[in-house]
């Protein structure tokens, strides 16, 4: 579902005149922190995203992974600080969020705007080809998620945001899933930010891994990765 962004409340480093294409960031946040009712969530942080960058925010449930995505996406605007996102994006929710009463093709033509046939290609893309008269209750759990992804990608975004896009599938699902986000990833090249519990997703998809710990939550630590690493102590 492509989510429109609203203005950012900041400064823009997207104008400095030194920057390039390849080095001006897509999105940059200056969070001094986000309170709801008297609970403080996140704390003082800098996130700043690149061009063709997958970016993992890697934490426990219940950390503020979701509310610093939301932020990211204009979805959440009582934080104090700057945002500033001048690109369009699309966000996969963690539930895959269809329109029950319209068909697989109907739930990327709708949303995203596009033509019957560049869906049909986006349905290609995840597998589900021959699914695409069909509804969503009709479809499995991990159906259902790759047809979200194909949403998304249809929407041709410059930023994808994902919240946990894998969760709550077997591990057998979760390593097709994971396929089908590479495959497309190769494909598209697109500029991605997701959030997860799980550190071999951080280690097998993202370029960059940020740590959120703390409470107020906090990035506590940033890594450069090699996409399809194993994470340390495992096999």
């Amino acid at each position: 579902m492509q989510t429109p962004c609203p203005p950012a409340r900041s400064s823009h480093p997207e104008a400095d005149p030194t920057l390039t294409d390849d080095t001006r960031p897509v999105a940059n946040l200056e969070l001094t922190g986000l309170r709801f009712d008297k609970a403080d969530i996140l704390g003082a942080l800098h996130l700043s995203v690149l061009p063709g960058e997958t970016v993992a925010i890697l934490g426990p449930s219940g950390i503020g992974k979701t509310s610093l995505l939301r932020i990211m996406a204009g979805l959440e605007t009582r934080f104090q600080g700057t945002r500033a996102v001048t690109t369009s994006l699309a966000y996969v929710f963690q539930e895959p969020t269809l329109l029950p009463w319209r068909s697989v093709l109907a739930n990327i033509t709708i949303p995203t705007g596009c033509a019957p046939a560049f869906a049909q290609e986006r349905l290609a893309e995840v597998g589900l080809t021959d699914h695409a008269d069909l509804f969503p209750d009709q479809l499995s759990l991990g159906q259902q998620r790759r047809l979200s992804l194909a949403r998304a990608f249809a929407a041709k975004p410059a930023l994808l945001l994902m919240d946990e896009p894998f969760v709550s599938l077997d591990p057998s699902l979760v390593d097709e899933m994971l396929s089908v986000f590479e495959r497309l990833r190769a494909r598209h090249g697109t500029t991605t930010v997701f959030v997860t519990h799980a550190e071999a997703e951080a280690a097998r998809l993202a370029d960059r891994i940020l740590t959120l710990e703390g409470k107020p939550a906090t990035i506590t630590n940033e890594r450069s990765n090699q996409p399809g690493a194993v994470p340390a102590g495992r096999d």
